[in-house]
């Protein structure tokens, strides 16, 4: 469910900014302020926080957010280990006592009582209640609370309460410029410049579809992925099909029509 990463481990992931996202970022965590990054999947939000969380020397927990996640997954429960009854944290209290990142991905997709917890570690008292033990923590200056979501995968059951987002500062994340996309993803690749430009010129067409033909464009992972299957040796035509197309829809027809339209950009 969640993911630690330890600051000692030196490595800074690659990460281009596409504006003044790490300045934001920074001052966010200067202040003791929480953020929400608001943007299509695939586009290097999460890649985003673990370089930033990188630049600043701070663990980093992260939460990939599900439908069942519930505020005793986050906070931590009783459990049964040798025989006796222990607390064990979870890792939003283990990043409020470590003074870390806690990074909860895609949270409107988390259940309703997540709100609840996150509320009073948003707001100037910046305190995690623990029912089960009677603690009532306190966060250090080093904790900063992240989270994110899709706004295009909004819908009356799945949204953010106006109560809860505007406790946060946002950014807003797009894909990035062919000029930002094609250094990225020959970076993450491998793939020499001259032909991930064509790839991005191919993920920018097909993201134009969006609303018509495709409920989302292809992701910037996506174009990583298929250049990365191209350097690797593999075809082409079959890299765009597994790692463009495929993934888009389950529909025939309109798989076709992204095929026609990948051969026509290609030429």
């Amino acid at each position: 469910m969640d993911q630690f990463v330890n600051p000692e481990s030196g490595t800074v992931p690659f990460y281009l900014p596409q504006g003044d996202e790490c300045d934001v970022f920074a001052a966010a965590h200067r202040s003791c302020l929480p953020l929400l990054l608001k943007g299509p999947t695939g586009c290097g939000k999460t890649r985003f926080v673990a370089h930033m969380a990188a630049k600043l020397g701070r663990p980093l927990y992260t939460v990939a957010c599900h439908d069942d996640l519930s505020a005793a997954d986050l906070i931590g429960r009783y459990l049964l280990k040798g025989g006796e009854t222990v607390w064990v944290d979870g890792p939003l209290t283990r990043a409020v006592r470590e003074g870390a990142i806690c990074y909860l991905d895609e949270v409107v997709e988390a259940r309703k009582d997540v709100a609840v917890v996150l509320h009073p570690l948003t707001d100037d008292r910046r305190i995690l209640p623990i029912d089960r033990t009677g603690e009532e923590l306190q966060a250090g200056p080093g904790f900063m609370l992240v989270a994110s979501y899709n706004p295009g995968y909004q819908n009356i059951l799945k949204t953010l309460k106006p109560s809860t987002r505007q406790r946060f500062l946002s950014v807003e994340f797009g894909f990035p410029k062919p000029e930002h996309e094609v250094p990225v993803v020959v970076a993450e690749s491998g793939l020499a410049e001259d032909r991930v430009k064509l790839l991005v010129r191919i993920a920018g067409k097909l993201r134009a579809l969006k609303g018509q033909d495709l409920e989302e464009g292809v992701s910037t992972r996506l174009v990583v992925y298929c250049a990365t299957l191209i350097a690797q040796g593999m075809s082409f035509d079959r890299a765009v099909q597994v790692a463009m197309i495929e993934p888009l829809t389950d529909d025939a027809e309109v798989k076709r029509g992204l095929a026609d339209l990948v051969t026509a950009v290609a030429g």
